[in-house]
């Protein structure tokens, strides 16, 4: 993980930040900042065609993101100041820090320019429907690499007790392939599958033997629901293996599907309190 994109929506993203300078510290990484700026029309009634552009409104607007712009590029370079974390070129390996502006949508901007990165780090929704969610499923479907979902309050360690959320589907296939940075540098790993969330693949245990070819401590567990979606009982059962983070494969079933009857993609985006590491 040496290429590290940090999408910085605006000065709000300090948690963030933390989340992806632990990434940069345990892999000698280089975080890239990216702030995203587009301006938005509203359109009135009332013109000669029975509609107008506002330019009252549009320089509002305007005037708001650059004010969130200011504030996220301020953040930015105070959160690396403080942590002694150099801005500017840096040799190979080196802890190091740069500051990107783009113009356009944030969550398109980062579907496509996190494409030549090794790790894509976003932060936790708030809310459904919001700009944060449609940021995480653009980079999700859009950019073809690793994503990691900050959590509001990030802890002291990441990657040091690792679980993975296995249903024995590709996604899940393919997010334990671009983690395996993680899995090779984490002291445990627990391997968890639900019964009633497993989807035609290969056992929870046959991933630990895999994994555990490449030395690494692994232990796995099949579980019962017990009354509780496979979303909570894989937060539940990661909080209880005291993990630092959690591995997931996003989206098993479509957006729409868990969008209208839910889904355990759906339930951690929402509900976990430790960093997610997704992939589709």
């Amino acid at each position: 993980m040496k290429s590290i994109l940090a999408v910085v929506g605006d000065g709000t993203a300090r948690p963030l930040l933390q989340t992806a300078l632990m990434v940069a510290k345990r892999f000698g990484g280089r975080i890239v900042g990216l702030n995203t700026l587009t301006t938005e029309y509203a359109v009135v009634f009332g013109g000669e065609m029975g509609f107008s552009i506002s330019s009252e409104v549009d320089r509002t607007l305007e005037r708001e993101g650059q004010e969130r712009r200011e504030a996220a590029r301020s953040l930015f370079s105070a959160f690396m100041r403080e942590n002694g974390v150099p801005l500017g070129p840096a040799a190979p390996g080196e802890l190091s820090a740069e500051w990107r502006e783009e113009s356009g949508r944030q969550n398109a901007v980062a579907g496509s320019f996190g494409r030549i990165f090794d790790l894509i780090v976003v932060e936790r929704p708030a809310k459904l429907a919001s700009l944060a969610e449609a940021t995480l499923e653009d980079v999700l479907f859009e950019s073809g690499r690793a994503v990691l979902m900050a959590p509001p309050s990030p802890g002291p360690t990441i990657g040091e007790r690792v679980s993975i959320a296995w249903n024995g589907s590709t996604e899940t296939a393919r997010t334990v392939a671009l983690a395996m940075p993680f899995l090779k540098s984490a002291r445990e790993i627990e391997v968890v599958s639900v019964e009633e969330g497993m989807t035609p693949g290969p056992t929870g245990e046959e991933l630990a033997r895999s994994l555990a070819l490449h030395g690494l401590s692994v232990t796995s567990r099949h579980v019962q629901g017990r009354g509780r979606t496979p979303g909570q009982t894989f937060l539940e059962e990661a909080k209880a293996f005291n993990a630092d983070l959690l591995i997931k494969g996003a989206y098993t079933q479509s957006r729409l599907r868990q969008l209208i009857f839910g889904g355990a993609t759906r339930h951690i985006i929402m509900e976990a309190t430790i960093p997610v590491v997704l992939a589709h």
